[in-house]
């Protein structure tokens, strides 16, 4: 099986010394941050809920997200603190940095969520666990729901049906692999992870960006 490129040593000083920050979390920069607001707000969201930003990167949501919530209400994770600093440096207007403490900006490369408040309102994993192995899913969901039991969680993924073999091609025309990145899984899969952890999912019909699928899960 193949690893995922983030987890190669060197991927982020490498691209981060290249000014490639914005790459490596997919591109699409203003598209893939407005498909994310709509999606939340869709759910429900509203200025005044606490949202934390599962692998976050260089903010590509929160440029959007910190100066539309109250002051203090976003959080973010990733895996790199520096990709995250790179993000409020130089990609987060500077009227709302004053809404963002760099403490909310939390280093988190195994899912644990360490130093994550409670009572989280939304959540959001988007295209997170598309470039990681299949087996990533289970512990984390299992993880956020100890950490904020009360949260609503949008997770994007790509599906392919049930024993499907090989790659396959998303309606927005990326190919997918079973044991490499970009990952796909079945629904059942995904629906089995959620339930072990905790959680009642439900699936949005819209496809998202580069053929994504969006699962809502809540606890329950």
């Amino acid at each position: 099986m193949s690893l995922s490129p983030y987890l190669a040593p060197g991927f982020y000083d490498r691209a981060l010394a290249s000014g490639r920050h914005r790459d490596i979390v997919g591109g699409r920069w203003e598209e893939t941050a407005g498909a994310q607001m709509r999606a939340l707000l869709d759910e429900g969201m509203r200025s005044h809920h606490r949202l934390l930003d599962i692998g976050c990167g260089c903010l590509r949501l929160g440029h959007a997200a910190v100066p539309y919530l109250a002051p203090g209400h976003y959080w973010g994770t990733d895996a790199s603190a520096a990709l995250m600093a790179r993000g409020w440096e130089t990609e987060l207007p500077l009227s709302a940095r004053p809404r963002l403490p760099r403490a909310q900006l939390v280093e988190d490369a195994v899912f644990g969520f360490p130093g994550i408040p409670s009572g989280m309102d939304y959540a959001i994993a988007w295209g997170v666990f598309t470039h990681l192995p299949a087996e990533t899913l289970r512990p984390a969901l299992a993880n956020l729901r100890r950490t904020c039991p009360s949260v609503t969680l949008l997770l994007t993924v790509f599906l392919a049906p049930e024993g499907h073999e090989g790659a396959c091609r998303q309606p927005d025309g990326v190919v997918t692999h079973a044991d490499r990145p970009p990952w796909h899984r079945d629904a059942g899969a995904v629906e089995a992870d959620a339930s072990a952890g905790g959680w009642r999912i439900s699936w949005r019909a819209a496809r998202l960006p580069r053929g994504q699928r969006l699962a809502v899960l809540q606890p329950g």
